[in-house]
């Protein structure tokens, strides 16, 4: 039997970067997975991906900001599996500015879709978990949660899930269910590629700076990330909750 089978998988903004390479991690695992994103150009590659390699995911048009579309994703995902076992909170986005030129909606933007998208996801997963007497809520931080220039909204929702992690470990706990966070570096992504127009220089420019300054001397990858999201999920790790992990190529916090 591999490492997830029988278990089933709810992953946010899942159809590409970091999102789709913890998919791709759980589906060959053996885990059932759905998906939920925005962005249905991005679902439909998203599909196309996974059925060319001869496997199934169920991609879910709609919104984590947006609590009753949440809440249908994921009656879906059971109606369809049987259960939900593992919850990845990875919907992001950026609005980068410096503070003084950055604007309310910039800021409330990135708010509502890492946290309050969080916190329906895993409002609405706990129920099915507590029930179950068992779960795996794994929330994706950052290292900007150490603060980044030009940052101010990114550094402080990401810095915010990691609070949310060690809370939801301790109120989850009892029922079997454990919260983590991983704080990924610098990961090669459509993400990174806005950072670098934002800041006005080429992509190739950015990753070379970057992995300059990592320790490990690469840049990161969705693999990364999603090697760290099955250790948070494997159910030999239930004596590991509330953690963050930076999965950076070298010591962070």
């Amino acid at each position: 039997m591999s490492a997830f089978t029988n278990r089933v998988a709810f992953i946010t903004g899942g159809s590409r970067g970091i999102g789709r390479g913890i998919a791709k991690r759980f589906v060959d695992d053996g885990a059932k997975v759905a998906i939920i994103d925005i962005n249905e150009e991005a679902l439909a590659e998203a599909r196309s991906y996974f059925s060319e390699a001869g496997q199934e995911v169920l991609t879910i048009n709609g919104n984590v900001t947006n609590r009753i579309e949440v809440e249908s994703a994921m009656q879906q995902t059971y109606e369809t599996y049987g259960s939900i076992d593992i919850l990845v909170n990875n919907a992001g986005v950026i609005r980068d500015n410096l503070l003084f030129k950055m604007t309310e909606d910039d800021w409330q933007t990135v708010m509502d879709v890492h946290l309050k998208g969080s916190f329906n996801a895993a409002s609405v997963a706990q129920k099915y978990m507590v029930e179950q007497k068992y779960g795996r809520i794994i929330n994706i931080s950052s290292t900007s949660a150490l603060g980044n220039r030009g940052q101010a909204n990114y550094s402080t929702a990401k810095a915010g899930l990691q609070g949310f992690t060690k809370t939801l470990a301790i109120e989850l706990g009892k029922f079997g269910i454990t919260a983590n966070s991983i704080a990924p570096g610098f990961i090669e992504t459509d993400m990174t590629k806005q950072t670098a127009a934002r800041i006005g220089i080429s992509y190739e420019d950015l990753i070379e700076a970057s992995v300059a300054n990592i320790p490990v001397a690469r840049s990161g990858n969705a693999e990364d990330i999603a090697n760290a999201a099955a250790f948070f999920a494997d159910e030999r790790s239930s004596f590991v909750s509330g953690q963050v992990i930076y999965v950076a190529g070298g010591p962070k916090a």
